[in-house]
């Protein structure tokens, strides 16, 4: 049991605990995403358990010590596991969470223009504009950012496809994807199973490949032309993906930029297609 999580470690011992180390556990599982404010001594505290008590349970649920907790319930958050935090992002007290929310925010916009104005922007929007066919894949929640990327892409320019769509297998897009061609590989963290095999895929194909996702995704970054990596790490429990959604806006701001006339002229046929089938309500 020592590899397991530690909400599945308290979870398969909790029945044989004594009181006292049962009340350590609830705040533990309370506190999972702040424990790194925490000493020992403060849970032991907090939860009116002895010191001894804290570090005897800590020994129960297979950790060394209370330092090996923190680093384990940081590798899990850094794996995207959501991790509630109420000392941050609890009722009440929203100022100081909100005012820590933003810091985050503004630390993965400012990382993400560091990646953009060191090349990364003009090598995407060159392989985006100047592709013959674009396919966009995005799994489990990388979807969505898929998803509006194509929305976006479809604005500007033709033949831009989004994968995989309800009741598609994902060979049926790969094949036929040429060397004139582009796949865009959104992969943020908690991705599928499938991912490193439909990576390697792309990577062994002939198209080129512009690989979008958090720093986890580094290790697939080898296999494609094109590398951005987008921070999604927020204050709170569950990750923000309003650095990635920025990043879809530059990236399509930027080709329709390169199409020039092409894309405006697209753009006004889709206008004037909207109008006459009524799609749009009046602004």
């Amino acid at each position: 049991m020592s590899g397991a999580r530690i909400d599945a470690r308290i979870d398969g011992r909790y029945a044989e605990l004594t009181p006292q180390e049962r009340r350590v556990c609830d705040f533990l599982l309370e506190h999972l995403g702040d424990l790194a404010v925490f000493s020992a001594a403060d849970i032991s505290r907090e939860t009116g358990v002895s010191k001894a008590t804290v570090s005897r349970l800590f020994r129960k649920l297979d950790f060394a010590d209370y330092r090996e907790v923190k680093e384990h319930t940081r590798a899990m958050r850094s794996a995207g596991t959501p991790l509630a935090a109420p000392i941050r992002t609890g009722v009440p007290g929203l100022g100081p969470g909100l005012e820590a929310h933003l810091r985050a925010e503004r630390e993965n916009h400012d990382r993400l223009l560091s990646v953009l104005s060191a090349g990364g922007l003009e090598q995407a929007t060159a392989l985006l504009s100047g592709a013959r066919r674009i396919l966009v894949i995005g799994l489990r929640n990388s979807y969505p950012v898929a998803l509006h990327l194509h929305q976006q892409l479809i604005q500007a320019r033709e033949d831009v496809r989004v994968a995989p769509r309800p009741g598609q297998a994902l060979g049926e897009e790969l094949v036929g994807i040429g060397a004139d061609d582009l796949v865009v590989l959104v992969g943020f963290r908690r991705r599928p199973a499938t991912f490193p095999a439909l990576a390697a895929a792309i990577s062994d194909g002939p198209a080129s490949c512009l690989l979008i996702g958090d720093g986890t995704a580094r290790p697939y970054a080898a296999g494609a032309d094109c590398w951005l990596e987008c921070p999604i790490d927020s204050d709170g429990a569950f990750d923000s993906y309003s650095t990635a959604m920025a990043l879809v806006s530059v990236l399509s701001n930027g080709v329709l930029n390169r199409l020039g006339p092409k894309g405006s002229r697209r753009i006004s046929r889709i206008t004037a297609a909207y109008d006459l089938l009524g799609e749009l309500e009046d602004s």
